[in-house]
């Protein structure tokens, strides 16, 4: 069996940054080695700019594009709730990239003079697809390939069970409630269904049936309590599904050692975008690396998914050939005995599906430390 099937991981994940010129209609093409048609946007400012607009914006095409469309995953609001139609959206997704256009005052939250910006942007199956495996009837987006899935559905208020499309089972599922003011509660394999977190908190993992009822994923379904934020009756709801494929994705969990020269984490690729939260207490971010800001050890930048913050240095961890590494003794990456869970997506796999190795340059350097 061939060690990969995705020998170019930017045909499902692409990093984008840009300068603001401050038009108020713009295009962004991805600048990766292939076209690739996002299905969700994560976009952020990385300048210091106001409570508002330096907020965390994600678009999906299940939802649509457009004004109103925006969820923000540093704070609770629902969809539609940060005033986009004021300072700018997205407007369209695009063969290779995406559309925002400004809203009645301009479009800061993309594209301010002079400022910094990123974007996270996945790909899924295009359109959406009735999925009805579950209780609840499903819209899915799905790419069993790259183990990805935006579930749209309806809460019904009771215990329910939801398709999620990807064949496979998934360990990391993100909730929203578009219709309400509720965290973005976070199933990870690593704690289980019996525990939640919340993006837009620090808060380590707490115990509540009503959020998953109890109950693990499987390769076709995942399941749903009565909590405000995964099924209330008559509420709509996103989901985004991610299931581990080797040589491009890792979804797992690892401790810290407490000490500069720390813990290594093997991912069987070079990593282009991680996220990691410590889990054995509360305060800590949820941080985010990726290797275009700055793209090189040790000083990636990052960014907090639960905060508006600008890119921030002060924590290293260097993104390595076949995995990341801690260089610090900070609590964010490597507190001594506390365990940690993280998500990555490859900038390209430590070996093909040829069996072929890559970035031995890399790998190199990292024995050589």
């Amino acid at each position: 069996m061939a060690y990969t099937t995705i020998d170019n991981p930017e045909l499902f994940f692409q990093t984008l940054i840009w300068t603001g010129d401050g038009s108020g209609t713009k295009s962004f093409t991805l600048d990766g080695s292939e076209n690739m048609q996002p299905d969700w946007v994560w976009s952020k400012p990385r300048d210091s700019l106001s409570s508002i607009t330096g907020n965390h914006f994600l678009f999906d095409s299940v939802r649509g594009a457009g004004a109103e469309k925006e969820l923000v995953s540093n704070n609770d609001g629902s969809e539609g709730a940060n005033a986009n139609q004021v300072y700018g959206y997205i407007s369209s997704f695009n063969s290779d990239g995406f559309t925002t256009t400004a809203g009645s005052s301009n479009n800061d939250y993309f594209n301010k003079n002079s400022i910094k910006y990123v974007s996270w942007n996945w790909k899924a199956g295009g359109s959406a697809s009735s999925n009805s495996n579950g209780s609840i009837t499903s819209s899915v987006s799905a790419s069993t390939t790259a183990g990805f899935s935006i579930v749209s559905y309806t809460g019904t208020g009771s215990n329910a069970t939801i398709g999620h499309g990807l064949g496979v089972t998934p360990k990391w599922i993100i909730f929203k409630n578009r219709s309400a003011t509720k965290g973005w509660s976070v199933y990870h394999t690593s704690y289980g269904a019996t525990k939640f977190m919340f993006l837009n908190e620090t808060g380590a993992p707490q115990t509540y049936s009503p959020m998953f009822n109890d109950t693990e994923p499987t390769s076709s379904l995942f399941s749903v309590g009565t909590d405000l934020a995964t099924n209330v009756s008559g509420n709509n709801y996103i989901a985004y599904c991610f299931a581990e494929k080797k040589g491009y994705s890792k979804f797992g969990s690892y401790t810290g050692n407490g000490n500069a020269d720390g813990t290594f984490v093997y991912t069987g690729f070079k990593p282009a975008w991680v996220l990691v939260k410590n889990t054995s207490g509360s305060g800590d971010n949820w941080t985010i690396l990726d290797n275009k800001r700055l793209g090189y050890n040790p000083d990636n930048r990052l960014l907090f998914p639960n905060a508006n913050n600008a890119d921030y240095t002060a924590v290293n961890l260097d993104l390595l050939s076949n995995g990341f590494k801690a260089r610090s003794t900070d609590t964010t990456f490597n507190g001594s005995g506390a365990t940690y869970i993280y998500m990555a997506f490859a900038e390209n796999p430590f070996v093909t599906s040829t069996g072929v190795p890559n970035n031995a340059r890399w790998l190199c350097s990292y024995l050589l430390t």
